[in-house]
């Protein structure tokens, strides 16, 4: 693969590559759309990734190409970094980490380069292939213009400049990109960054099974809402307690602020909180405030005309996903002799809090996790954003090739167009090794 990046770059740039950087995707064991609310949570690298060849300029130009035709080659001045939030198309991913590391740095005079990128990690499928891209910008980046950082700094200077499209991500994608290690899943925690190895039990395999519906988390609102609706959770639950609401952002701030472990959280969310969506006016008579207020103070920009939240149900779904996940890492570290039924459990459990409680689910991705533990499958749960990507799967590894010829036939071979992408859809993975640039030996 690398060999036939270094010929496709000579012939569409006239000399070879000086450098190499590789980012990997991930897929999320458990805990998920938690990480922005503060909680820790529980993913792999997988050995799909994004892999970049480069060469630094004189010129201060970027010039972007990609090996996939359907993505158009751009360039643009390393001095006037425009990213366009309405469109999310591929270039604009790589100026987020090209953008954060010349910001970080106050680069007045940045080195041009040539890039040619080429992907193995399906778009739109919850594998975190735009993190990734992000991931090898900033590296790519760093590396061109001689400066170092650790992979702790790299991994939040990513987060936030993915923001610089509109995504307002927690910070996993990133962090597990940078700080991924082969043979462990990670559980990965914030404020401050830092990640544990989880050693996986063995006697299964984790499989990534696409539901071939795309989700471009930049492209839809349905994500940026989630973020706000557990905003307003946070607001409503901290002032029923006498917090300082205004300063509350996530969820986890409330139970730190309180003292008190999740499962009392959760008690909390019953007595405060109601089921029936809150409309904005029930939100500012709960908090006191004007609408003006709620809308200049509280709301994002793309929320203005979102006129009723989900609060309870957010809630409820953030604080026992974050048990689950330090449940899921103590069975890990435990291995009990049933710690792959336990594991699953809590995988099933998962999936049923996304799809009912957070709403992230769709009828592909649940017909999918029911087809998989239908044929073998201890646990199944959709991962990644949802409303569309994959599902993982943890299946045992003497059932695994009788488990991917079922899963085959029931859900890609009844239907044309999946029959058509199915080769890149459905795979065992390990945990493989975080992103790193390397020189052709």
């Amino acid at each position: 693969r690398l060999q036939k990046l270094k010929e496709m770059f000579i012939s569409k740039f006239g000399s070879a590559p000086k450098f190499y950087a590789r980012a990997p995707g991930r897929v999320n064991l458990i805990g998920e759309h938690i990480d922005y609310c503060g909680y820790a949570v529980l993913p792999m690298a997988i050995e799909q990734d994004i892999l970049v060849a480069v060469e630094p300029v004189q010129t201060q130009v970027v010039q972007l190409a990609n090996t996939n035709s359907l993505y158009l080659d751009f360039s643009t001045s390393v001095n006037n970094i425009q990213i366009n939030k309405t469109k999310p198309q591929w270039h604009n991913y790589f100026l987020c980490g090209l953008k954060g590391i010349q910001e970080h740095f106050g680069l007045n005079n940045p080195t041009g380069m040539n890039c040619l990128l080429d992907g193995t990690i399906p778009p739109s499928s919850g594998l975190s292939s735009s993190s990734a891209l992000v991931c090898c910008a900033g590296l790519v980046t760093l590396r061109a213009n001689g400066k170092t950082l650790s992979k702790v700094e790299l991994a939040e200077i990513c987060t936030k400049s993915e923001r610089y499209i509109g995504t307002e991500g927690g910070g996993m994608d990133q962090s597990i990109s940078f700080l991924a290690e082969e043979g462990t899943a990670k559980l990965i925690e914030f404020s401050p960054l830092r990640a544990t190895d989880v050693r996986l039990p063995s006697g299964a395999t984790f499989v990534i099974a696409n539901s071939c519906v795309e989700m471009n988390k930049a492209a839809t609102s349905h994500y940026n809402i989630r973020v706000m609706e557990c905003r307003l959770a946070t607001k409503l639950l901290s002032k029923s307690k006498g917090l300082d609401w205004k300063k509350m952002l996530r969820l986890h701030d409330v139970q730190t602020k309180l003292g008190v472990s999740l499962e009392e959280m959760l008690t909390i969310v019953e007595e405060v909180l109601h089921p029936e969506p809150y409309s904005t006016e029930e939100i500012c008579k709960c908090l006191g405030i004007s609408l003006e207020e709620l809308r200049s103070q509280i709301l994002t920009q793309n929320m203005q005309d979102v006129s009723t939240f989900k609060l309870y149900q957010r809630a409820k779904h953030v604080y026992s996903e974050a048990a689950r996940v330090l449940e899921f890492q103590k069975i890990c570290s435990e291995a009990p002799a049933n710690a792959l039924q336990l594991l699953g459990e809590l995988m099933k459990q998962s999936h049923i809090s996304c799809r009912e409680m957070y709403e992230c689910s769709c009828p592909e991705l649940d017909r999918l996790v029911d087809i998989c533990l239908q044929f073998g499958a201890i646990g199944s749960r959709l991962t990644g954003a949802g409303w569309g990507g994959c599902t993982v799967s943890m299946v045992p590894t003497d059932k695994l090739n009788t488990f991917l010829k079922n899963v085959k036939k029931a859900y890609y071979q009844m239907d044309g167009q999946r029959l058509a992408v199915e080769n890149n859809c459905l795979f065992a993975t390990k945990p493989g090794r975080g992103a790193l640039v390397f020189v052709e030996a």
